[in-house]
């Protein structure tokens, strides 16, 4: 047996081993492609996964400003009534039920502001039911100067036709107001009310 199987397969040993060393270098090349494949599927599932937080950090980001928006409209808007309720109750009047309005405004008041006005409660009603004044005020404009969770300062107009003793047929007045609020147990209050022209 000289030559040993080669010569039974026709060739050399080169030529023999050729489809063993492709097979080979096939699996190789295979090992290689899975690996690249493998690298690829972990960088896109860390990209995925990536993409994944980024967005769920966007959203809930998103979601707080839309809170937040919220919150901040909710308390523009209950400003804005307790200042308009505040001037309104501050502009009407009537001498036959001034207790009853002048409660009215103590109800929406704070601070120095109620002190003063309490203060001034007994003088007002002899001097309203002395020329039996009457006030029915109408707010036509509101708007908020500055304003943060504790405080706010707010403009106002407001129209009132005042009929009493000197004026029987009655005569319009308009007031702009500035009134400052301040947040306590829940409610915005008035602590300051200034004519400003």
């Amino acid at each position: 047996m000289s030559g040993g199987l080669l010569p039974l397969i026709g060739g050399s040993l080169t030529s023999a081993l050729r489809p063993l060393r492709r097979l080979a270098a096939g699996r190789a090349d295979s090992g290689r492609r899975t690996g690249r494949s493998a690298g690829r599927r972990r960088a896109q599932s860390a990209g995925l996964v990536a993409a994944t937080i980024l967005t769920t950090v966007l959203a809930v980001w998103l979601g707080l400003q839309t809170v937040e928006q919220r919150a901040a409209e909710q308390r523009r808007q209950e400003i804005l009534a307790a200042a308009r309720q505040s001037a309104l109750n501050f502009t009407s009047l009537d001498y036959r039920h001034y207790a009853r309005d002048s409660q009215n405004v103590l109800k929406g008041a704070t601070g120095d502001f109620k002190k003063q006005f309490a203060a001034q409660t007994a003088q007002l009603t002899k001097l309203v039911a002395g020329n039996k004044s009457v006030s029915e005020g109408q707010v036509l404009e509101a708007g908020i100067v500055r304003s943060d969770a504790r405080s706010a300062r707010v403009l106002v107009v407001a129209d009132s036709k005042v009929t009493n003793t000197a004026v029987p047929d009655g005569e319009a007045r308009t007031y702009r107001l500035q009134l400052d609020l301040v947040h306590r147990d829940g409610r915005w209050l008035t602590s300051d009310v200034e004519f400003v022209g």
